[in-house]
This record gives C-alpha cells, structure tokens and sequence, in this order.
C-alpha cells in the first residue's frame, strides 16, 4: 500500500507542476512498479505481503489485477471527456480492489480503505476537484492506511 501511495504521490506532483494529461501516464507507469517496490518493503521489514500458503482464494489476487488493468482503460476514458475524472475514478477502482484484499488476507481494515478510497473518488468528482487534489488524496489515504497496517502488524507481532 506505501508503494502504491508513492505513485499516487508521483503522479500528484506532476500533475501540480507539468500537467494533469502527464500525470495520468504517471500514475499508469507507476502503477508498474508498486508490485516489486512493494516486495522489497516487506523483504526489508522482514514480511512476505502474501496471502497465507492453502488459501483457497489466493488465485483471487491475479484476478482482481486483471480486473484493474482492465478498468484502467474505462478511467482514461473517463479523462479524455474531463480530466478531472481520472483519479476520482481510480480510486473508486483501487478502492474495489481494497474489498477483495479484505476477503483474501482475512483483514476488515481493507475494507475501511476500500470504502474511504470510493467515498473520496465520489467526492473529488461530485466536487470536480482538480487532479492534483484527487492525485494528493489517492496518496494521503494510502499511506494513512498502510502506516495503520504496518502499525497493527508490528503491534499484533510483538504479543
């Protein structure tokens, strides 16, 4: 969730300083990294960042990326009539993906993110926000979120 959280951040900021058109590219290429900057996060905290060996949903996480690479299109599309749409719409995305988490890993703060990431790309669209406010809030939730969760194991861990 932190490597996610950078891209979200990336992408604010180009979205701030060069264009919000750059900072849906952004946003994409570095959605290519979050996988393996994420494995090297928990290499280094000493966690693996999978679900639990026998889990009979475990193929249930390729599914939900295929089904995120797959609505990315939808929310491009969504730019190209506004581009204020663009975030809001993937963090209703990213936030559907947090649900399935919280079925996978068997942990409901995935779904106090998944609601929390929809409610603010409902939001930021309703209110038309700029991009850079939707790219900033992406990356504000995320980092709350996964700080929660890095907080919470390391608690969970130490009793």
């Amino acid at each position: 969730m932190l490597s996610s959280a950078l891209a979200w951040f990336a992408a604010a900021v180009v979205a701030l300083r060069v264009s919000p058109e750059r900072a849906v590219w952004v946003l994409f290429v570095g959605a290519m990294f979050i996988h393996p900057i994420a494995v090297l996060l928990n290499k280094a905290v000493g966690r693996t960042g999978s679900h639990q060996a026998g889990n009979p949903l475990g193929s249930l996480a390729m599914a939900t990326t295929f089904w995120l690479i797959l609505s990315c299109p939808l929310a491009y599309a969504a730019s190209l009539v506004h581009i204020e749409w663009f975030f809001p719409a993937m963090l209703l995305v990213i936030g559907g993906r947090y649900f399935t988490f919280a079925t996978l890993f068997g942990t409901r703060i995935y779904w106090v993110c998944g609601a929390t990431l929809a409610l603010a790309g409902y939001l930021l669209a309703k209110s038309q926000a700029s991009p850079a406010l939707g790219a900033f809030t992406g990356s504000a939730i995320e980092a709350v979120f996964a700080c929660i969760i890095f907080t919470t194991a390391r608690h969970e861990s130490a009793i």
